[in-house]
């Protein structure tokens, strides 16, 4: 036979666009149409709906950017229409590529009962299965018409994306607002059509992709063109036996999963992604009640917590789907934050407050971890997902690496401590599949264990900005679950699939250490006021609980519970992969920061009233320590009077060419340009900076990256750099304790910096303060330290721990990691020296190894500050701060310590009495995390400690207080089966393994 391959495609999908797609609403009429645009923000839904209406036609244009619009729809269903299935069908000005990143809404009852939403992608609303004729109808309509800021030409500067900033032009042309009859017999032949396209397409030629063809063809032959709704069955007809034709044995098996990401926040402020969640759930249950196999799946605590508040008839309707295991809750934790920048008492806490919700509210605890889209992965996250109870972890983002694809779709995970989690990546490389014919093809030809299992996961439905699963989707589910050449597609759990899939890999593939994502690097400095804000919060909050904890057991105040909760789901909230990471438009990070000055006051008084309480009233100045680790002879948790002897102070001199300071323990020489030439520790003499070279130097770089200007830097921006060296003055000057301090000012181009270089007596530690006053576009400003250190790796903290990089690149997946991550220090060492850099709000840094005539040096640079335009066209723009300092002579114990007491204030009240720290921990290595009392508000005390300098260590904890028990828990604070914890003369023995995270329970 010839090939006519070409002819019978290009004549189904000519005659399905144009002829059949239409005809899937045979009949309408038009609904008379009434509007109110709001001048504000939106009001609850009664309001809208008792608002004054003016009649609008269609055609009409309708929402400035960031506005709400309430459209009153009123109409009649014809009585020649009795027994038909009849919609309404409304089009706001949709763009069907955009949905999700446009306008939207949310269809009401006159009573204020949703019925589903609307979006470019499903833009129907159910009025009668079967008509009677007749009805009346009167529908609300909540429309927002929020700006499309990622556009057909992404990533263009623009201020839509404030409400401050953005246009009043009317965005949106009403199209269509109508009463329509749907064919559901044409509706499953554009399906059927639809899914033998696809299929044909992925198949080799052959006989059944032959079969497919001529189907198509015959099924096209019995279609009368001009009588679409009678001839729709027997075209129909001509598909079944191609559709029947099941799966072979060895087809690949996908569990599809309802799925809609949303965004917390991204190109959309959090309030729209209230709305978001509102409008895609609705849309969700009734899907539900549509498609009996259909099962959904939503994670994060915090949106559902949303629903619950804002829109508690569509939280009734979730709440009895999750009664019936039909919508589940994912992930078990609070948002679905970034992974790699919060603390380790953070992602504690999301897993806590998530599982929390998930069990108060519906009974049931999340088994596995559900982040498809954060930009790369912890190397510490295996353990802590582990002692959270979980069994499995899910991601997909690893497969938009830039160079190296990832080996393994289903495999074990190990972390800095050893833990495994058995993990999986889905195969077709999305989290928003529409089931199409390529993605499932996808999925079983790129499936790497297809050896020993043959399972892959498929998140389905429009994500990012919301919107969910459609009617076509599952449509299409019910057609692909056992179809010959095709991956066969089924509904189902995620824990079903989790399960199968290890008892089928009794020994899966391992990866050892950080998923890195080779993408969206800059994200570690991109809006540093938002990351400052982190960092800052998660430290307060973590003091807060002690002083809390302690001063309700020592002087009997109430643990203020409610306030500690609300305030550590704030600071959750905001660590969301959109929000933290700084790739956010402007309107969301106007707001965090606006938020963490929020957090930080309420924290702040909560650590001041509870601090008073334990001091009593007087006039002795005490000093309190929150840092876990001795400072002006205070421990950890302990407030006192503080001797104000300096040791001495530093010896510091102005030179010609420049200043020498000095202490007991390191020398320093600083160029009249303010750049470190020297840095020596002086009970080695070694110098830590390389010779020739000079540390301090800040670094211009021109910043612009391929596409996705927030998230991304690409490895040429290193090919332009500017060293700034101009000065506009350099002064030395002595403090009162004796500390020597260099103030420093230098302008560049816009901008203005201002450093303060201080040394302190018996420190080893020289700190630098500097404020930026920053008005840069599309550069990238870092802070170099080439080191006089032969380092092989780079040790790098991360949580509850650190984390090992080589210097080198010698493969490809080495040279990827140009930019890579750090918590409160980055150290490089070689045997018998090293040298840290510690910082208060620095995640991102890059490390070269360089060749010199006295051998291998390392140059560490710290990241400073971006000037990305979109989606934030004034990105980082004015005065910004870093603390960051130089650790002369330093190994991984004390860069450990001088980065916590970096991010730890003394603090100073008057009160009548010292206090005794609640908590003693002894043991090399060993640190306390976290003191608080237990969230389940019990009264017990519970105390997490951790390994910090990666090996076998052994100590005792004890408490200052009477305790009946103690249990090592969960990070839920759970009890755990199985675990012993020994007590010898009221000191709880501890022998904890590298890195590992151990939290234990007190009953007082």
């Amino acid at each position: 036979m010839h090939d006519d391959i070409s002819l019978t495609t290009g004549r189904v999908k000519r005659v399905l666009d144009e002829r059949i797609r239409p005809m899937v609403y045979s009949d309408s009429i038009p609904l008379e149409v009434s509007w109110h645009e709001l001048a504000g923000e939106p009001i609850p839904a009664l309001e809208g709906i008792a608002l004054d209406y003016t009649e609008t036609p269609v055609g009409t244009q309708w929402g400035a950017a960031w506005g709400t619009t309430w459209f009153k729809l009123r109409g009649q269903v014809p009585k020649h229409w009795a027994g038909r299935r009849v919609e309404a069908v409304i089009d706001l000005g949709f763009d069907i590529n955009m949905s999700g990143f446009q306008c939207e809404g949310l269809i009401y009852r006159p009573d204020g009962v949703t019925i589903k939403a609307l979006n470019p992608r499903n833009q129907w609303v159910p009025v009668s299965d079967s008509a009677e004729g007749g009805e009346q109808l009167e529908l609300f309509l909540e429309a927002a018409s929020n700006p499309v800021l990622l556009d057909y030409h992404p990533f263009l500067p623009t201020e839509q994306g404030d409400l401050l900033t953005s246009s009043p032009r009317k965005l949106y042309t009403i199209r269509r607002m109508d009463l329509a009859v749907f064919e559901p017999v044409v509706h499953d032949l554009v399906l059927d059509l639809e899914v033998l396209l696809d299929l044909q397409a992925q198949l080799p030629e052959g006989p059944r992709r032959m079969q497919i063809l001529q189907a198509l063809d015959n099924s096209m032959d019995v279609l009368d063109l001009q009588h679409i709704v009678l001839t729709a069955q027997s075209a129909r007809d001509q598909l079944v036996q191609v559709l029947a034709a099941p799966a072979e044995h060895s087809a690949h098996k996908i569990s599809a999963i309802g799925h809609s990401h949303i965004d917390s926040a991204w190109l959309w402020p959090l309030r729209e992604t209230i709305r978001k969640v509102s409008r895609t759930c609705s849309s969700m249950v009734e899907l539900l009640d549509y498609d009996e196999e259909f099962i959904y799946g939503m994670s994060s605590a915090q949106q559902y917590a949303w629903l619950k508040e804002h829109r508690p008839e569509v939280w009734e309707r979730v709440k009895q789907a999750v009664a019936d295991g039909r919508f589940l809750p994912l992930g078990g934790m609070w948002v679905e934050s970034d992974t790699v920048m919060p603390s380790g008492e953070s992602l504690v806490r999301q897993f806590l407050y998530g599982q929390k919700f998930f069990r108060d509210e519906f009974g049931i605890t999340s088994a596995g971890v559900w982040l498809p889209d954060s930009f790369g992965y912890s190397p510490a996250l295996p353990q802590l997902m582990r002692r959270a109870g979980f069994e499995w972890f899910f991601t997909q983002k690893i497969s938009w690496n830039q160079q190296n694809k990832f080996p393994h779709h289903s495999f074990l995970w190990e972390g800095i401590d050893g833990s495994r989690i058995f993990s999986h990546f889905p195969s077709m490389d999305t989290y928003n599949s529409q089931l199409s014919g390529e993605e499932v093809a996808k999925a079983s030809r790129q499936f790497r264990e297809a050896r020993v299992t043959n399972n892959s996961i498929a998140p389905v439905g429009w994500g990012d900005g919301g919107g969910g699963t459609t009617r076509e989707m599952t449509g299409k589910a019910r057609r692909l679950a056992n179809l010959e050449g095709s991956a066969m597609v089924k509904w189902e759990h995620p824990n079903d699939f989790f399960d199968r899939a290890q008892q089928e890999m009794p020994s899966p593939p391992v990866w050892v250490g950080e998923l890195y994502l080779e993408l969206h690097r800059a994200t570690l400095t991109s809006q540093h006021q938002t990351k400052q804000g982190n960092r800052r919060t998660e430290q307060l909050l973590v003091e807060a609980e002690l002083w809390a904890a302690t001063a309700s057991i020592y002087a009997g105040t109430q643990y203020p519970y409610e306030q500690i909760d609300s305030l550590w789901q704030t600071v959750l909230l905001h660590q969301f992969h959109d929000i933290l990471p700084g790739t956010s438009i402007a309107w969301v990070h106007r707001e965090v920061v606006a938020r963490y000055a929020q957090v930080i006051e309420q924290a702040e008084a909560l650590i001041a009233a509870s601090q008073q309480a334990l001091a009593g009233t007087g006039s002795k100045p005490l000093t309190f320590n929150a840092a876990p680790y001795e400072r002006s002879g205070l421990s950890f948790g302990a407030a006192g009077e503080v001797e104000t002897t300096t040791g001495g102070a530093v010896h510091a001199v102005g030179q010609n060419n420049g200043y020498l300071l000095e202490n007991s323990l390191v020398r320093i020489f600083v160029t009249s340009e303010g750049l470190i030439t020297s840095a020596v520790d002086l009970s080695t003499g070694r110098d830590a900076i390389a010779q020739g070279q000079e540390a301090n130097l800040l670094q211009l770089h021109q910043d612009f990256p391929n596409m996705w200007d927030a998230w991304d830097v690409d490895k040429y921006y290193r090919n332009q750099v500017t060293d700034l060296r101009e000065l506009e003055s350099i002064q030395l000057s002595q403090d009162s304790d004796g500390s020597a301090k260099l103030s420093i000012v230098r302008s560049f181009s816009k901008s203005k910096v201002v450093q303060e270089l201080v040394l302190a007596p018996g420190s080893r530690t020289l700190q630098i303060t500097q404020s930026t006053d920053w008005h840069e576009a599309e550069k990238f400003l870092k802070v170099a330290f080439p080191l006089d250190i032969r380092a092989e790796h780079t040790i790098a903290e991360t949580q509850f721990g650190y984390h090992q990089r080589v210097t080198h690149v010698n493969t490809s997946w080495e040279a990827a990691k140009f930019e890579t991550s750090m918590h409160r220090f980055v150290l490089a060492q070689e045997p018998g020296f090293g040298a840290a850099l510690i910082n208060d709000s620095i995640y991102g840094f890059d490390v070269t190894r360089d060749s010199t005539e006295a051998g291998i040096s390392t140059t560490l640079r710290l990241s400073l500050l971006r000037a990305p335009r979109f989606p934030d066209p004034h990105t980082d723009q004015g005065l910004q701060t870093h603390r960051y300092g130089l650790v002369i002579g330093a190994d991984i114990a004390s860069a450990t310590k001088a980065g916590a007491l970096l991010n730890s204030a003394e603090r100073v009240i008057s009160g009548a009495q010292s206090v005794d720290p609640l908590v003693r921990l002894e043991g090399a290595g060993l640190v306390v995390s976290s003191v608080k009392l237990a969230s389940d508000q019990s009264g017990d005390l519970v105390v997490r400690v951790y390994e910090s300098l990666g090996r076998r260590a052994r100590g005792t904890l004890e408490l200052n207080t009477q305790f009946t028990a103690v249990n090592t828990v969960t990070l839920l604070e759970d009890p755990l089966a199985d675990e012993t914890t020994d007590v010898v003369d009221g000191a709880v023995q501890l022998a904890l393994g590298a890195f590992e995270v151990r939290t234990l329970r007190f009953k007082l």
